[in-house]
């Protein structure tokens, strides 16, 4: 009978499985854009940013049909997941602040917003759910902080300085005890089942984007804890790097997205690092992150589409 119910519940149709992790690749297109803008291809930049736009508003819609037609399907187990949206339009908001600096602003309050609601939610729902074991322990629970370390960055130039201390705060703190808590499952527990094994690339993004926020909230000095976040950034590079071949070999999901904005990030600190430091070793990182993120968008690209074709997506979990 619960199974029956669940099936009425929850019709098999590809509106009702339009996954909300999806919105990570909005995340990844953003990123991809603001690291050719750190690189000098400006142009390039803008066309790419068009692009995560056109992204975000059809899955936007997509993803406002299923919470309408089908609400029995917004699954709250997946809440860490929805940050994904309030960081898109964070992103936005660094992407247009140069060329539309009113619909930045505007962007940035409501991810803000947004961001700060989620991030409520999720810690709320994290202390007063007690069905969570550790095989839904993963690195995706690193996306909550990310938003908040993402804040400051558009943030402080458009005026919000107290708010972005707050934002950075929270995602400083929790990106310490996700952590933690995310090393012990992964030395202590079962390995990641392949379709989250992707999402070890996101153990760079938070001090990647620390480092690029703590610029902003230190006024652009090169001082000790920008150089540790940086550092440690570089670490987890190094490390997720070292699982590329087991990567390559797993069957295609949309949790791949998960590789491209960490990338992106790294790529745009060591672009950041190179020019406060001086040091060519750093643009040279920053130069073979670019080259290895284009690689990655572009096979993302492909494999969407294909997947699409051949109706792989919006398919059950």
């Amino acid at each position: 009978m619960a199974d029956t119910a669940a099936e009425t519940a929850i019709p098999h149709s590809r509106l009702a499985h339009f996954p909300v992790a999806f919105f990570s690749a909005v995340m990844g297109l953003m990123g991809t854009s603001l690291a050719f803008e750190a690189a000098g291809f400006t142009t390039i930049g803008h066309i790419v940013v068009a692009f995560a736009i056109f992204v975000f508003a059809v899955q936007s819609a997509l993803y406002a049909a299923k919470a309408v037609r089908h609400p029995g399907a917004v699954h709250p187990i997946k809440l860490a997941f929805f940050p994904a949206i309030s960081i898109s339009l964070l992103l936005g908001a660094v992407a247009l602040r140069g060329m539309m600096p009113g619909l930045a602003a505007g962007l940035w309050v409501v991810g803000a917003v947004l961001q700060a609601v989620l991030t409520l939610a999720i810690v709320t729902s994290w202390i007063s759910h007690r069905g969570f074991g550790v095989g839904q322990m993963s690195p995706a629970w690193f996306i909550p902080a990310v938003g908040n370390v993402i804040a400051p960055i558009a943030g402080v130039s458009f005026g919000f300085v107290d708010a972005s201390w707050y934002f950075f705060s929270l995602g400083v703190l929790f990106w310490i005890v996700l952590l933690t808590l995310v090393f012990n499952r992964l030395i202590f527990h079962e390995p990641l089942p392949g379709k989250l094994r992707p999402t070890l690339t996101i153990l760079i993004a938070p001090p990647a984007v620390a480092f690029v926020a703590w610029l902003q909230l230190n006024g652009g000095v090169l001082d000790a804890p920008a150089r540790v976040f940086y550092n440690l950034g570089l670490f987890f590079t190094a490390l997720v790097l070292l699982q590329v071949r087991g990567l390559i070999r797993l069957p295609f999901a949309l949790s791949f997205w998960a590789l491209s904005f960490p990338i992106a990030a790294m790529t745009i600190a060591s672009f950041r690092y190179a020019a406060l430091s001086g040091a060519p070793v750093f643009l040279g990182i920053g130069w073979a992150l670019l080259g290895l993120l284009c690689v990655i968008i572009a096979g993302l690209l492909w494999r969407t589409s294909l997947a699409i074709l051949r109706d792989e997506i919006c398919q059950p979990d």
